[in-house]
């Protein structure tokens, strides 16, 4: 989770001796709100940590003239995959398309991702490929999900190291529900793909939630 600071009153203050005075020290600081150096010390590293100071050694504090909303996008865009995946679904390429539902249903997702007798990823079933495939004349039971699936390299992924920011981008850009969270492996000569997680439009959601519940920077 994203930590949002809400500035304390002394906080605003000393942001508005930097700006106007700045480079300044932190003992300049202390002397114009008449506190001591070590009272001050706490509210100069929140502040140079959260982004609205910057502090150069044997010179002072300056004023980085960013927003409240700068700082928000500047947090927006260091939060992780890896801390905001979710357990994948997964289901094997000999699964039949009934199988496929029914895990559909039971796990309440909207998309089952296909691994291989290795374990791999090789292809992704959404609702849309599952209703396509009940509305043909054929079993449920004797059509595999290999069949309908889309297969790779047609499967929009991410890995853990990206950004939830850069994960929202290629399900908007893509206009698809959910994104397979993997890592790359060497098997058989070439580059495999291990399911880890799931980014999802809930997961995105859910994100934005818990920064909305925090005070505002």
């Amino acid at each position: 989770m994203v930590e949002v600071i809400e500035l304390t009153q002394r906080q605003e203050q000393i942001l508005q001796i930097v700006k106007e005075e700045g480079p300044i020290t932190g003992e300049q600081i202390a002397d114009r709100l008449s506190l001591t150096r070590a009272t001050l010390r706490p509210d100069l590293a929140i502040l140079t940590m959260a982004g609205f100071l910057e502090a150069r050694p044997r010179v002072g504090y300056f004023y980085t003239g960013k927003t409240g909303m700068q700082l928000l996008g500047e947090h927006i865009r260091k939060m992780r995959v890896n801390d905001y995946k979710a357990h994948p679904i997964v289901i094997q390429e000999s699964s039949s398309v009934f199988d496929a539902i029914s895990t559909l249903f039971l796990e309440d997702v909207g998309t089952l991702y296909v691994v291989n007798q290795k374990g791999y990823l090789s292809g992704v079933i959404s609702r849309k490929d599952l209703l396509r495939a009940a509305m043909g004349k054929h079993s449920l039971e004797d059509v595999a999900v290999h069949i309908i699936m889309t297969r790779m390299p047609n499967i929009v992924m991410c890995s853990i190291e990206e950004t939830l920011f850069e994960a929202a981008r290629k399900l908007i850009s893509y206009q698809i529900d959910s994104l397979p969270v993997v890592k790359e492996h060497q098997a058989d000569g070439r580059v495999m793909y291990e399911v880890v997680g799931r980014i999802t439009k809930t997961t995105i959601t859910r994100a934005f939630v818990e920064l909305g519940e925090n005070q505002d920077i």
